[in-house]
């Protein structure tokens, strides 16, 4: 059954070029045949042209005499010459039908690739190594892509092959034929025992690849910690293991390649050594002529070489299944689904108001991270969380973004329950600045319009003023035109927060999630930019995650978290007033401020 799902997969993908497939298969039928004839003209110069031998097959001897074809000799090699490069020109032809055909799939293929990795549920790319992922994307879609480009076409030809020559040999003279076709089955036997193990030791050289990509890739992304802590040859060390389990899968690949190409050719000369001794019997015992044991011994040619070559074909086969098993995993991989029943005249924007009731969610099934959760914000007014870490504040943007839903409870925003919203819908009404910013490798201007590609430059420049990070633009040579690194690696870890705040602020979205995006950004320019919130209070409902009480402070309410519970709700001055874990932290972050203001002094 696994079979015949691989093999449905390879031709679900040649869907839409098959007709092209067609016409190179035409291309190679005409090649093979114009092939087939060569021989035949071969051995009929030697035996009727040069030797003169009297002419005994009726349907040659309608066509031509001996006569006609010695003064014609020339001629004949002239047929020879035309026939093989007639031959070559189809030959070209089927490659290049073939290999636009493949390139069309993978290209298709690819594309269907990205588009999926889009859409696969955050469960998936939680579990999913980025590595990996690379793998199956690039050497796995090439894999299959140099499969589709010669080997198809190659299945075929030695198939057709085989089935030509078999019946041409036994018509030739089927005592040499036998003779000429014992050791076939062997090559053949012998090529399906190598197509079977070389499947199951290219997917263990191609996962160890992918563990080998996935390492190299997440020592790259974070090459500052590595350095920061001096881990290079920690690194190193782990690297050295995947790299060297990866060469000794590819060194076990190729020690089956050389056992089977030693081994079919050892058989291949055999048979054709054979079919050389018999027939060289047999055209001394004078049962059949030279020119046609040259043309026989031609014919094994053709029929064998494939058939050994069937072996490379049928490796690139299993390599091709293994390559497209791996990525019908990513395109089976279930995708963030949407209810099919969404509320009907849904407003192009929302008000903002927002509902927990009775939420409990886990990444994984034994541990939840929220149990009970309920709290509501009403629209343009600004929700402050505060908790420890792992109390679930991130788990509450998350889910607010439908990255994941509830296991259980209800999430509302204007009164609709999220979970019956399109996900691309509510994430249209919603600002989010992440724990984890990040830019792409384009311009500070690309960067702060992901969101909003018509916004006029006018308004950009705006929401960079109001996030403290213009004149930080400003100051670089080519201002809001600057390349930012991979990640923005080339800011500070307190300007692309900025930059990411501002690019939210640009979004002007019904709801703003600011998921402890000040973590990195200095108190006198967090003050400012909370007190820019603060005079546009009532535009947006904003969700305000920190560590510092200074920037929750002024929000209307404020909830505390502790294991995923809500354990405190209210003004900052209630909160002040009641005994807890606010209470608490207040007066260790302002004992913490006094004696630091006390030290400066005394400098």
């Amino acid at each position: 059954m696994l079979w015949t799902h691989k093999y449905r997969m390879l031709w679900r993908q040649m869907a839409g070029h098959r007709l092209r497939y067609g016409a190179a298969l035409l291309a190679l039928g005409v090649a093979i045949g114009l092939t087939f004839v060569v021989p035949l003209i071969i051995g009929v110069t030697i035996d009727h042209g040069l030797r003169g031998k009297p002419i005994e097959r009726p349907w040659l001897a309608s066509i031509v005499t001996p006569e006609t074809l010695r003064n014609g000799l020339w001629q004949l090699g002239l047929l020879i010459v035309a026939l093989t490069a007639a031959a070559a020109v189809f030959m070209h032809l089927e490659g290049v039908l073939a290999s636009r055909a493949s390139e069309s799939i993978v290209r298709r293929l690819r594309d269907t690739l990205f588009d999926r990795l889009q859409h696969l549920t955050c469960r998936y790319h939680d579990q999913a190594e980025t590595g990996d992922l690379v793998q199956r994307c690039t050497s796995d879609v090439e894999t299959t892509r140099s499969f589709l480009a010669t080997q198809v076409i190659e299945i075929v030809r030695a198939s057709a092959n085989l089935l030509i020559a078999l019946p041409v040999l036994f018509w030739l003279n089927w005592r040499l034929a036998i003779v000429s076709t014992c050791v076939l089955p062997l090559i053949v036997g012998f090529a399906l025992v190598f197509f079977r193990i070389v499947q199951s030791t290219f997917k263990a050289m191609d996962e160890a690849e992918g563990a080998l990509t996935a390492r190299l890739q997440e020592n790259l992304t974070n090459i500052r910690v590595v350095r920061a802590f001096a881990r290079q040859a920690f690194e190193q060390e782990k690297f050295d293991v995947r790299n060297a389990d990866h060469r000794r899968k590819h060194w076990k690949l190729y020690q089956v390649f050389s056992v089977y190409w030693s081994v079919s050719d050892f058989l291949v000369f055999i048979q054709m050594g054979l079919a050389l001794i018999f027939g060289a019997a047999f055209v001394a015992g004078g049962t059949i002529p030279v020119g046609e044991l040259v043309t026989f011994w031609l014919y094994v040619g053709i029929m064998v070489w494939p058939v050994r070559q069937m072996g490379r074909t049928l490796s690139e086969l299993g390599k091709a299944l293994v390559a497209l098993q791996r990525i019908d995993e990513v395109l089976s991989a279930p995708v963030e689904q949407d209810a099919p029943d969404p509320p009907a005249g849904l407003p192009d924007r929302l008000e903002g108001r927002l509902a927990f009731r009775g939420v409990t969610f886990g990444h994984q099934d034994d541990q939840a991270v929220l149990h009970d959760l309920s709290f509501e914000a009403e629209p343009g007014q600004t929700l402050a969380i505060l908790g420890p870490s792992g109390s679930g504040k991130s788990t509450i943007v998350n889910l607010l973004l439908r990255f994941y839903d509830a296991e259980a409870g209800v999430i509302e925003i204007d009164g609709y329950d999220l979970s019956r919203l399109p996900r691309k819908y509510v994430r249209s009404q919603i600002g989010a600045v992440m724990q984890e910013p990040f830019l792409y490798s384009k311009s500070l201007r690309d960067n702060l319009k992901l969101g909003r590609h018509e916004a006029p430059d006018e308004d950009m420049i705006d929401v960079a003023n109001s996030a403290a990070v213009h004149d930080a633009i400003e100051q670089f040579d080519d201002g809001y035109d600057t390349l930012v690194g991979e990640r923005g690696v080339t800011l500070s870890g307190g300007q692309r927060q900025r930059v990411a705040i501002a690019r939210a602020l640009l979004q002007d979205k019904p709801v703003m999630v600011l998921d402890d995006a000040f973590s990195a950004v200095d108190t006198r320019t967090e003050a400012m930019i909370v007190n820019f919130l603060r005079r546009r209070k009532g535009r947006a409902t904003t969700i305000l995650i920190a560590h510092r009480l200074s920037t929750l402070m002024h929000a209307d309410r404020i909830i505390v978290l502790d294991h995923g519970r809500v354990t405190q709700q209210g003004t900052h001055e209630e909160l002040l007033r009641t005994e807890g874990l606010y209470q608490r932290l207040w007066h260790i972050q302002t004992d913490l401020e006094d004696d630091l203001k006390q030290e400066m002094a005394a400098v």
